[in-house]
């Protein structure tokens, strides 16, 4: 017979059995007992300052780690706050579990003191939404919901904990841990691929989406190598395949190397791996035709429900990826690889598109920050959030190993310096550098205090041009030379930091970046560089005023 138990208890020991031991969150009166379980537990709970950025670090670490991530909130203003973190995993399908304490099982249905309806807010957004009325069933339900959050295509569950609930005690067993289902590919599907393969002049494969490992991105690697295949990653997702690999053609983010499109739209063959191919990296869905692509496509997804949602493909294969990499090691290449120079000349275009970083407007050049980051160790994770800063990253950014790469494909912006500690707090051996533009970053800067409290010296680089640039961008294409609305008025980041507890650096001139970068990787201790770009530079390749009198002309053009 099982020891009765506090829900709580029940609760905390129910993840700890499954591994989960690190959780990010707001404490709440609502999951006191949670709280307490979780300190006789000596259980990893990172105190954050606002529950956003509690998720969005838990989204991280499950990006890293292939299992839920934990995060804890409290009902009512938890709960929505949270839910920009939720957004992120629904969109990146990543493994999280947010566990939400609600109003007492009595109390509901009459708006209690921040009540709210978990079913009716995340319901669009979470793949599945539970009330836990009985502490007996919690270790069912949570097994169900680590399955639910990891198998498939993953993504977030909501967990609504009553407070009565997490009190009362019950005799119950924990469940066995959970062991997510891999989904193969049949023989029938692999053989069928081969026959593609080898009837293709034209192949290229395409990697994105989760349920990825480090040991099924080196299988791919080995796959790409004996057929010579050129690869490309979806937005956001260059961990997946080595940048310094010879058959790696590039990645199909926001302005991408336009030879890699026209690459692509010459394809006779396209081998899509754990990916959707949604708005970004379809070009605003240009790159195919919807719903009949234009050319083979071979679809490899976890979820059936995506194959044949918006493309249909000539082959869908339900398997996961690192299942479906595994049974690459079957598959042989042709005697006669027709297209290896192509894949030569795919390697050549991406070397040439990202060789070299183009000087810009202003003292401070994006290149320093560029050569900085590329000279790392291998194993270093970079995090950034959302802005054009990124773009100049996206494109001359060498990643090149598995977990080094943390950022939404949702775009939301504010990830970097969460995911950063999250990062961190995984892996304490290995440099984090957090990239956030000034607007970025001020959506969650007050998580440098969590660097702070838990001594996780990641560095956060906020690059400075005092707007929301992407939406000025976006605003002289359709506006030009009429900006309201996007102008931001800083203040200094870093004497922001130190205000912290953190060191603080400036970068106002040429040359200046790559000694700050220097003593804040030195310091041991959290650090933020106030990187000041000039406002011009938009993009790597375009400028404000260049985009305005593009759009200027436009205008006249078409009157």
């Amino acid at each position: 017979m099982a020891a009765s138990r506090s829900g709580a208890e029940i609760l905390v020991d129910a993840l700890v059995t499954n591994g989960l031991t690190t959780a990010f969150g707001v404490p709440g009166e609502s999951y006191l007992a949670v709280l307490e379980a979780m300190r006789a537990r000596a259980f990893d709970f990172v105190v954050c300052r606002q529950e956003g950025g509690a998720a969005m670090a838990a989204d991280a670490f499950g990006k890293l780690t292939g299992k839920p991530g934990l995060c804890f909130a409290t009902r009512g203003p938890g709960a929505t706050n949270a839910a920009s973190g939720v957004h992120v995993a629904s969109q990146d399908s990543t493994p999280l579990i947010l566990f939400v304490g609600q109003v007492e099982r009595g109390f509901r249905h009459r708006e209690a003191f921040q009540e709210i309806d978990l079913a009716a807010l995340f319901g669009a957004m979470a793949k599945w939404v539970v009330e836990i009325d009985d502490p007996a069933r919690i270790p069912e339900l949570v097994a169900r919901a680590i399955r639910v959050a990891c198998q498939g295509r993953p993504g977030p569950v909501v967990i609504g904990l009553p407070e009565d609930m997490l009190a009362e005690s019950a005799d119950v067993a924990d469940a066995a841990p959970v062991t997510p289902a891999e989904t193969w590919p049949g023989l029938a599907d692999i053989a069928q691929l081969q026959k593609l393969l080898w009837a293709a002049e034209r192949p290229v494969a395409l990697v994105g989406g989760g349920r990825w490992s480090e040991a099924a991105t080196l299988r791919l690697a080995r796959f790409a190598e004996r057929f010579a295949l050129p690869v490309a990653v979806t937005f956001r997702r260059q961990m997946l395949f080595s940048a310094d690999h010879r058959c790696y053609a590039g990645d199909l983010g926001i302005a991408p190397n336009p030879k890699l499109l026209e690459r692509i739209g010459d394809a006779d063959l396209v081998l899509l791996i754990g990916g959707r191919l949604g708005e970004i990296p379809s070009q605003s869905y240009g790159l195919f035709g919807v719903p009949t692509p234009g050319r083979r496509l071979v679809h490899v997804h976890a979820d059936a429900e995506e194959l044949g949602r918006v493309y249909q493909p000539a082959l869908a294969i339900h398997a996961s990826p690192a299942a479906f990499a595994a049974a690459l090691e079957a598959v042989q290449p042709p005697q006669t690889l027709t297209w290896e120079a192509g894949t030569a000349t795919a390697r050549a275009d991406y070397l040439s598109w990202s060789g070299v970083v183009p000087a810009h407007p202003g003292a401070v050049q994006m290149g320093e920050v560029v050569a900085a980051l590329n000279a790392l160790p291998v194993d270093a994770i970079v995090t950034n959030g959302a802005g054009n800063y990124s773009s100049w990253f996206h494109r001359f950014q060498r990643v090149r190993t598995y977990g080094s790469q943390l950022a939404p494909i949702s775009g939301s912006m504010g990830y970097g310096l969460p995911a950063a500690i999250a990062a961190k707090r995984r892996f304490s051996d290995r440099e984090v550098v957090a990239l956030a533009g000034d607007g970025c970053f001020l959506m969650t800067g007050q998580e440098l205090a969590t660097a702070v409290q838990y001594d996780l010296p990641v560095i956060a680089l906020v690059f400075d041009n005092g707007q929301y640039g992407t939406i000025r961008m976006h605003q002289e294409r359709a506006f030009p030379g009429l900006p309201f609305g996007t102008a931001l008025r800083n203040p200094d980041f870093a004497a922001y930091a130190r205000a912290f507890g953190a060191e603080g650096f400036s970068v106002t001139e040429r040359g200046a970046f790559a000694p700050a970068f220097a003593a804040a990787r030195a310091c041991g201790r959290p650090a933020v560089i106030h990187v000041t770009l000039d406002p011009e530079a938009i993009t790597p390749t375009t400028t404000i005023a260049q985009i305005r009198a593009a759009a200027s002309k436009s205008r006249v053009s078409s009157s």
